[in-house]
């Protein structure tokens, strides 16, 4: 894993995360750089933060055992983005809500195209991340109805809410 992934990382994702409040946050994270991290801002929270070190296609948890599950910039970069999808889904809640935001492949030929060019050289870069993945329909193929989608930066991030 990177550093240069975790420099950044809080620069852009701060904006996303003041956007959501909960009384209580636990976070799976593999990156011990992030957790790092994570440990600094866990000072600044407004809620308790329990940060667990695991990879999200094995969570730590019972079934149906949460309200939302968010993930952010985590499809792009797991080895097994449909694993990691079912585990959200056992661990949900009934009708429990997925928030999901990621990067995806663009719809723009040209710009699809150039996302695949440079996917294998920023995978090494940006610990694991593609590019040019696609998860909406996988999203939906694990049995989750998205309820909400729109698209961002001509297409190239998706913000999506779905139930499970």
């Amino acid at each position: 894993m990177t550093k240069t992934f975790a420099k950044y990382y809080d620069k852009a994702m701060t904006p996303l995360e003041k956007k959501y409040i909960c009384d209580k946050v636990i976070t799976i994270e593999p990156n011990p750089h992030m957790i790092e991290k994570a440990l600094v801002r866990e000072q600044q929270a407004s809620v308790p933060i329990q940060i667990i070190e695991n990879k999200a296609k094995h969570l730590p948890f019972p079934n149906n055992h949460f309200d939302t599950i968010v993930i952010t910039l985590v499809l792009c970069s797991v080895d097994n983005m449909e694993r990691v999808l079912q585990e959200c889904k056992r661990v949900l809640k009934p009708n429990g809500k997925l928030l999901v935001s990621e990067h995806i492949k663009m719809e723009q030929p040209f710009c699809a195209g150039l996302q695949h060019l440079l996917t294998p050289a920023w995978k090494h870069i940006a610990d694991s991340c593609h590019l040019n993945r696609n998860p909406e329909v996988l999203i939906e193929e694990c049995g989750f109805n998205i309820i909400s989608s729109k698209k961002y930066l001509s297409s190239f991030v998706i913000s999506l809410i779905a139930r499970s």
